[in-house]
């Protein structure tokens, strides 16, 4: 699903509103989360999921080509953690 299949959705079910306008809502929203998880905090949906940011220690790997050690360093990833409602939704 892209942004704008979102964004169709979201008027079909409101009409009441401008695309413009939800289009808007919705970079609202996906900013809002964005800082949250620049700032090290975590974003619950309720019946959705939850966005954690996890750090990974920097590590050393061999490349399987050349055999050479490779240093990489270390970094931060999102982490997301679907909700019990989301898994059982899925699985049914």
């Amino acid at each position: 699903m892209l942004k704008r299949d979102l964004i169709n959705a979201v008027a079909e079910t409101m009409p009441g509103f401008l695309k413009k306008d939800l289009d808007q809502t919705v970079d609202i929203i996906l900013e809002s989360i964005l800082q949250a998880l620049k700032e090290n905090r975590r974003v619950e949906i309720r019946g959705f999921g939850s966005f954690s940011v996890r750090e990974r220690k920097a590590r050393t790997t061999k490349n399987p080509r050349t055999g050479q050690a490779m240093h990489i360093p270390a970094r931060k990833n999102i982490h997301f953690t679907m909700s019990k409602a989301l898994k059982d939704g899925l699985i049914s």
